[in-house]
């Protein structure tokens, strides 16, 4: 195994771009070297295998779709209300626009998972803890609603990135009046969420 850390993390990103534009299918190792720029055979010296690959992609998307701790900080100094978490979806749908092709490649994931599972097991793992994680911040935080309101309001969140990333014009003029993400954020919180 090579031991370049800039050259895997490289490796790394550039199987996030296969993945989120050809799916997991086209994921190879020749792709990724074509997608890195670098000679054919370079990322067979730095993954055991594609479902290592695969591990390192699902850990690498974590963190560039991980909030920005001085965000949250920040978003913390508010009151404990229902905007406040409307302000925390706002800022996940943002993450995931901006960086839409970790999403889709995270979305690739998922389906990945659903035919390997090995690989399933593995992933299971990383977005359960991601769920768990939201619902104890949830909690800690002091912000309204239980575990029932959270798991409610990350399937909604989950449905809603889905639809905005992938097939965006379902959801125009679904309610009237009513913008994309945006006004959908609002209703999905103010329909899910209790007020305090």
């Amino acid at each position: 195994m090579a031991g370049n850390p800039e050259r895997r993390a490289a490796l790394v990103d550039a199987g996030v771009e296969v993945l989120a534009r050809q799916g997991a299918r086209g994921l190879t190792f020749r792709a990724v070297d074509a997608e890195a720029g670098v000679p054919v055979g370079t990322a067979s010296n730095y993954f055991t295998g594609r479902d290592d690959l695969l591990r390192q992609i699902d850990t690498r998307l974590h963190v560039r779709l991980a909030p920005d701790p001085e965000v949250i900080a920040e978003l913390l100094t508010r009151p404990k209300d229902r905007s406040l978490v409307v302000s925390f979806m706002h800022d996940l749908m943002a993450r995931a626009t901006r960086d839409r092709t970790g999403y889709l490649a995270l979305l690739e994931m998922r389906l990945e998972a659903s035919r390997h599972p090995e690989l399933r097991s593995s992933f299971t793992r990383t977005v359960r803890g991601d769920l768990d994680e939201a619902i104890g911040f949830h909690r800690d935080a002091g912000l309204p609603g239980g575990d029932e309101v959270v798991t409610v309001l990350y399937l909604a969140m989950l449905g809603l990135l889905l639809e905005h990333l992938t097939l965006p014009d379902v959801l125009k003029g679904v309610l009237p009046g009513v913008g994309v993400p945006d006004g959908l954020v609002e209703r999905i919180a103010a329909t899910i969420v209790p007020e305090k």
